[in-house]
């Protein structure tokens, strides 16, 4: 591993290599007994946690990452599928320290995390999905879900050769450190970016399935699932469903709690990042 000595808002580089060989990288700061690690969402890089890792890493250490094929990370040419996706994230868990480990997703990272935490158990002090993907959301297997997933699959590639794909760009991403934005404009735009998005969403619904078939089985190990209850534009349906599809989720988990993000759509990390700061540090303080 390298490492530089940088300033920047989520700390100092470094790569790890997996087993085949692929370069992944990550950023770490702070220090404690407590790790915190941060799962993006599906085709973002690490520059989605600007409003939180800092935060927390005045109180344990964070740690946030480029998934294959995402920001500094090399490409994966195998399937990026949810059980691949995990594989990584594991081999990420082995570099680090012995824990406790705090896992935090959001979106698509939600279930990342939750698979990773099942071969993880031992060390983890609990995991915080942040508005994730959910399986018991039955709007996500509606034609017209269907139908849009294929349609972004091959469109998001050809904006981004275009060079339109900038303009799907979310402003709060520009809302953060300067550092942390200036990364995003560079690493989260490019045709490699797009073509990421695009390799993680083809095999979304089909583990969203294997998920409903076969849970992740967590134990009694503490989850906290955030949800944003405030509809954004074009969510008039799904968002409720989504909401109710985390509250049932919850139901089923022998150890789980539901929290609020009344400000909030989907980005809850832009619009109630103390939400998730309180949780996370809740969860530290529990640890000591």
């Amino acid at each position: 591993m390298s490492h530089d000595a940088g300033l920047h808002t989520l700390g100092s580089s470094a790569y790890i290599k997996t087993r085949d060989g692929r370069k992944l990288h990550y950023m770490s700061k702070g220090a404690g007994e407590v790790t915190v690690v941060f799962e993006s969402g599906m085709g973002v890089s690490r520059s989605a946690w600007g409003l939180v890792a800092p935060v927390i890493a005045e109180y344990a250490r964070t740690v946030v990452y480029d998934r294959a094929g995402a920001g500094r990370s090399d490409v994966d040419p195998s399937p990026r599928t949810l059980v691949r996706i995990a594989e990584d994230l594991n081999e990420l868990l082995a570099e680090l320290r012995p824990g406790p480990i705090i896992l935090v997703g959001h979106s698509w990272g939600g279930p990342i995390v939750r698979a990773v935490a099942a071969a993880n158990l031992s060390r983890l002090r609990g995991i915080i999905l942040v508005d994730p993907s959910d399986e018991h959301c039955n709007l996500y297997f509606s034609r017209m879900a269907k139908i849009g997933f294929a349609i972004n699959g091959a469109l998001i590639p050809a904006l981004a050769r275009l060079g339109l794909y900038r303009f799907l760009g979310i402003k709060e991403f520009l809302s953060q450190p300067a550092d942390v934005a200036a990364d995003h404009r560079r690493e989260d735009f490019t045709i490699q970016a797009a073509r990421t998005m695009a390799a993680e969403g083809k095999n979304f619904l089909q583990d969203l399935k294997g998920l409903q078939e076969q849970p992740p089985k967590l134990g009694e190990l503490e989850v906290s699932i955030i949800s944003g209850t405030l509809p954004g534009k074009g969510e008039r349906k799904i968002r409720p469903a989504i909401v109710e599809a985390h509250r049932q989720t919850v139901s089923k988990l022998a150890n789980a709690r539901w929290v609020e993000a009344a400000r909030s759509g989907h980005m809850v990390m832009f619009t109630d990042p103390e939400v998730i700061v309180n949780e996370i540090m809740r969860m530290i303080r529990d640890a000591e």
